[in-house]
């Protein structure tokens, strides 16, 4: 179960790339958004699409080869509800999820994301605390935020910003855990983690009525940089 990094933080991925209105990705653009930010390959969407007809699907993915795979199956099945985007998710997204329709945005996936383990590295992982205001600022209450990882360390402080948030309400047990997903179609890596016998983390947050905190508050509850790791498998990365 190799991972391809990629550095979010290099040149290239830091050139602002407006991403195009609905009505330019989807055959009927006022149905309910479903955002999956990382989508690699895109199977998960491909089949989720079918699946759940009643949304239109968006995939963003930082690796603009996978992109180009994902779209040419998407053509392939002729799936109108679905789209494949290229983009770095801090970069594009806080911009493009505030020019949507409000509550149009009814589920956020973030699954398996590259588990940057260096505190130092931090900044390169996914959920920044930007993006997580601009999530959460699209989501309308009672609309879901869903994150796994097959590693807890990284999954950890995830949870730890989202709750820091004030924004989000937790579901309970019935609702998500280590031996449910509340969606019905595994990812190509949860597939691989739970046939090697590995456990997945998962939370399921839904949105609250609660304000949102400024940026700089929310900021303020980054665990502090140490010239330690968060995790020793880590301990040889760049």
């Amino acid at each position: 179960m190799v991972r391809q990094h990629v550095n979010p933080l290099s040149r290239i991925h830091q050139l602002a790339r407006p991403l195009p209105p609905l009505i330019e990705l989807f055959a009927d653009p006022s149905l309910p958004l479903h955002l999956d930010i990382g989508s690699a390959r895109g199977r998960f969407l491909l089949a989720m699409a079918p699946l759940a007809p009643e949304r239109n699907h968006l995939g963003l993915e930082i690796r603009r080869t996978l992109v180009e795979a994902a779209e040419d199956d998407r053509r392939r099945d002729g799936l109108r509800n679905l789209r494949f985007l290229y983009g770095n998710a801090n970069v594009n997204l806080p911009d493009w999820l505030g020019l949507l329709p409000a509550g149009q945005l009814e589920l956020v996936t973030l699954q398996f994301p590259d588990p940057w383990f260096k505190l130092r590295h931090r900044k390169r992982r996914v959920l920044q605390p930007a993006l997580l205001l601009a999530i959460a600022a699209a989501l309308a209450p009672g609309r879901s935020l869903f994150l796994q990882s097959d590693v807890e360390a990284l999954i950890a402080p995830m949870r730890q910003l989202v709750e820091a948030s004030g924004a989000f309400e937790a579901a309970g047990p019935e609702a998500c855990g280590p031996d449910h997903n509340p969606l019905p179609v595994a990812t190509e890596r949860e597939g691989q983690v739970l046939a090697g016998g590995l456990p997945v983390h998962r939370s399921l947050y839904r949105r609250s009525s609660a304000p949102l905190p400024s940026l700089a508050a929310l900021e303020a509850h980054l665990e502090p940089i140490t010239s330690g790791t968060d995790n020793p498998l880590d301990a040889e990365a760049d």
